[in-house]
C-alpha cells in the first residue's frame, strides 16, 4: 500500500515538474510543443546548434524529415545518444543516409542519425559480420534491446558526409517508434536560436471555377513589398477576383545562426477573420512525403524551379498537414463585397510575418460548364486506360486531382520495339506507382527476357514480358517505349592491373557502370572467397579494403557484375601483397 502511494506521489511530482517547465516557455512557441516531452533529449553534437536544413523543408519529391546539424564543414565530430536507449537498427545504403544509426528510447520515440562517417568498433563488427554472412554491402540490420544499450550522451558514431549528402553534417530525426512518423525535433526543446521572421517573396491567385488544378489553370502573380515580418501588395488598390479562387505563396525562413534559407513551420490564410487554409509541418508519415508534389504548384516547379506553396488542398492529398482548412482552401468570390485577406506565416520559434490585402469580389457573369471527356479519371477510385497497344492502370489513391487523361502516339525511336506512347504529361504528379503495359510492335522471340520500358527523359524503368505485353510500374507521366538490353555492364579497374604489387595501398578500387537497365548485383572474390566491396557514392567508386581475407602473397581477384536483365561481366586479375 505504501509503495503504491509513493509511486503515485512520485509520478504526480514528475508530471507537475514537467508541466511547470513547459508553461514557463515562451508563449509564442507553437501549441504542439505541449504534446512532446521537453528537456528529455539532448543535442547529438557538442557544438553550438546551427542547421543547414530544417524539418519539413521543401525538397524535390519529399519534405525534409529532420534537422541537418552543421559540423564546421568537416567530419569526425563525436555523435552522442540523445537519451537513454538501445541501438535498434543499423543501415548502410548506396545513397540516402549512407550510414545511419537508430536508437529506441523508453519514452516511445526513436532518434535517427544519418550520414555518419563511422561507428564504434562494436557496431562496426555487427555491420561487417552481417555483410559477410549475407554477402551484401547494403544492409538493414535490426538489433535486440540487450545488444547495444546506451546512456544519454554516450558516443556511438562520428559525424560524416556519407551517402547522398551535399556536405558534412549530421542528419537528426525524432520518430514515433510505433507509427514511425517523423516529428520536428524543435518541438522537443532542441531549438535553434532564431529571431528572424520568415520572408514572403510572392503570392499568386489561381482561378479554378470548378475545374481541377493543372498546368492550364489561370494564374496571376501579385507583386509584394516589405521586410522584417511586415508585407503588403505593391499595388495598394484591391484585387478584383470572381468565382472559385485559391492562392499560393512563395516563402522561406532563416535562423539567427546561419545564412541558409530553410523551410517555414506554418502558413495560415484568413478571409474576413476566418481561417480558410492552415498548413502546419510538425510531423508526417513517410508514405505521404511524396505529397509535396501536390502541396506545391508542381508545373511551376518543373518549369522554373520555383517553390510556390499552394494554399489549397487537392482532394487526393492525404498527408494530414492541413487541419483547420475549410473547403480545401478555395474561396468563392461571388458576393460583390470587399474582403480582407491575410497571410500569417510562422517559423517554429514563433517569429511571424504577415501580409494583408483587399479583394473586391465580383459576381461571375457566366458559369463555365466543364467539359467531361471520355477519359476523365476521378482521384478517389481506380481508373484504367486501354488500347490495343497499351494499358495503364491507376490504383485508387495515386491521383491527387481528378484527371482529364490525355494519350497520344509518337514516332518509333531507333532501337525501339514499339512506338513511343505519350502517357499524359509530366506536369501532373503521381503519389505512387501506376501499372504500365506496352505491346511490342514486332515479336521479341528469344530476346523477350531482355525487354524493358524506357522513359525518354529518365532512362530504364525495368519491366518483364508476360501475356504479350512488357509490363512495369511508373512513378511519373511521360513518354515510354520498349527497348532491349543485351549488353553486359562495364568494369574499369582504377588502381589495380594484372600482376601489380598492391603492398603500398590499403584497398582495390573499380568503377562499374551499365548502359541501360542498371546494376543488379556486384561481387568480388579473393582466391574464390567473397569479399566486401564498399560503394563510394560521391566518387562512383567500388572499393575493397584489405583485411584478414587477403594476407601477404599472390592472389587472384575476380569481379562479377550483373545488370537487371541478367547480362554479366567478369574481370579476373592476379596481384601481390
Amino acid at each position: 500500500m505504501f509503495r503504491k502511494f509513493f509511486t503515485i506521489l512520485f509520478l504526480s511530482t514528475v508530471f507537475c515538474s514537467v508541466q511547470a517547465q513547459i508553461l514557463t516557455r515562451s508563449a509564442t512557441l507553437p501549441q504542439s510543443i505541449y504534446r512532446y516531452p521537453q528537456d528529455y533529449f539532448r543535442y547529438p553534437l557538442d557544438l553550438p546548434p546551427t542547421t543547414a536544413g530544417t524539418f519539413g523543408e521543401l525538397r524535390p519529391n519529399h519534405f525534409h524529415s529532420g534537422l541537418d546539424f552543421k559540423t564546421n564543414q568537416r567530419t569526425g565530430y563525436p555523435v552522442h545518444a540523445a537519451a537513454e536507449g538501445f541501438v535498434s537498427r543499423l543501415r548502410v545504403q548506396y545513397g540516402g543516409f549512407g550510414l545511419a544509426v537508430y536508437i529506441n528510447h523508453p519514452n516511445g520515440y526513436t532518434t535517427v542519425y544519418g550520414h555518419v562517417e563511422r561507428v564504434t568498433p562494436e557496431l562496426a563488427k555487427i555491420i561487417k559480420d552481417y555483410q559477410y554472412k549475407n554477402q551484401v554491402y547494403e544492409s538493414d540490420i535490426l538489433l535486440q534491446p540487450t545488444q547495444i544499450p546506451l546512456q544519454k550522451g554516450d558516443v556511438f558514431a562520428w559525424s560524416g558526409n556519407a551517402g547522398a549528402s551535399a556536405g558534412p553534417h549530421v542528419h537528426f530525426e525524432i520518430r514515433d517508434t510505433q507509427t514511425e512518423q517523423t516529428i520536428n525535433p524543435q518541438l522537443f526543446g532542441l531549438t535553434i536560436p532564431d529571431r528572424v521572421p520568415p520572408t514572403i517573396a510572392a503570392i499568386y491567385t489561381y482561378h479554378l471555377n470548378g475545374k481541377p488544378f493543372n498546368e492550364n489553370t489561370v494564374k496571376q502573380l501579385l507583386p509584394i513589398v516589405g521586410n522584417t515580418g511586415n508585407y503588403r501588395l505593391k499595388e495598394a488598390s484591391p484585387v478584383n477576383l470572381s468565382g472559385e479562387t485559391a492562392f499560393g505563396i512563395t516563402t522561406n525562413d532563416m535562423n539567427s545562426t546561419s545564412m541558409n534559407r530553410n523551410g517555414i513551420y506554418s502558413i495560415q490564410l484568413i478571409d474576413d477573420g476566418k481561417t480558410v487554409y492552415q498548413f502546419t509541418i510538425d510531423h508526417f508519415a513517410f508514405d505521404q512525403t511524396h505529397a509535396i508534389n501536390s502541396h506545391l504548384d508542381y508545373p511551376a516547379f518543373l518549369n522554373s524551379g520555383r517553390y510556390i506553396q499552394k494554399s489549397f488542398v487537392d482532394p487526393g492529398n492525404h498527408i494530414g498537414l492541413y487541419n483547420g482548412t475549410l473547403n480545401r482552401g478555395i474561396i468563392n468570390f461571388n458576393d460583390d463585397a470587399l474582403h480582407e485577406i491575410e497571410y500569417v506565416v510562422k517559423d517554429v520559434a514563433g517569429n511571424t510575418s504577415t501580409l494583408k490585402f483587399k479583394v473586391k469580389s465580383t459576381i461571375p457573369t457566366a458559369v463555365e460548364t466543364p467539359v467531361i471527356s471520355a477519359n476523365f479519371f476521378k482521384a478517389n477510385q481506380q481508373n484504367t486506360f486501354a488500347t490495343n497497344q497499351v494499358k495503364v492502370i491507376f490504383p485508387e489513391g495515386v491521383l491527387y486531382e481528378n484527371l482529364d487523361f490525355a494519350y497520344s502516339i509518337l514516332p518509333q525511336k531507333a532501337g525501339g520495339y514499339s512506338v513511343v506512347h505519350r502517357i499524359h504529361n509530366r506536369f501532373t504528379p503521381l503519389h505512387d506507382n501506376v501499372d504500365l503495359w506496352i505491346k511490342p510492335d514486332v515479336p521479341l522471340g528469344i530476346y523477350a527476357d531482355k525487354a524493358l520500358i524506357i522513359n525518354t527523359g529518365h532512362g530504364s524503368l525495368g519491366g518483364f514480358f508476360k501475356d504479350g505485353y512488357v509490363k512495369t510500374k511508373i512513378k511519373s507521366f511521360g513518354d515510354y517505349y520498349i527497348a532491349l538490353d543485351t549488353i553486359a555492364p562495364v568494369i574499369v579497374p582504377v588502381n589495380i592491373s594484372e600482376g601489380k604489387n598492391m603492398a603500398a595501398v590499403n584497398h582495390i578500387s573499380f568503377r562499374i557502370s551499365d548502359n541501360l537497365s542498371g546494376i543488379k548485383t556486384y561481387d568480388a572474390y579473393i582466391d574464390g572467397q567473397w569479399v566486401l566491396l564498399e560503394h563510394d557514392y560521391k566518387n562512383r567508386l567500388f572499393r575493397y579494403f584489405f583485411d584478414e581475407h587477403c594476407p601477404a602473397g599472390k592472389h587472384q581477384l575476380e569481379v562479377v557484375v550483373t545488370d537487371q536483365k541478367e547480362n554479366t561481366k567478369r574481370l579476373t586479375l592476379n596481384f601481390y601483397r
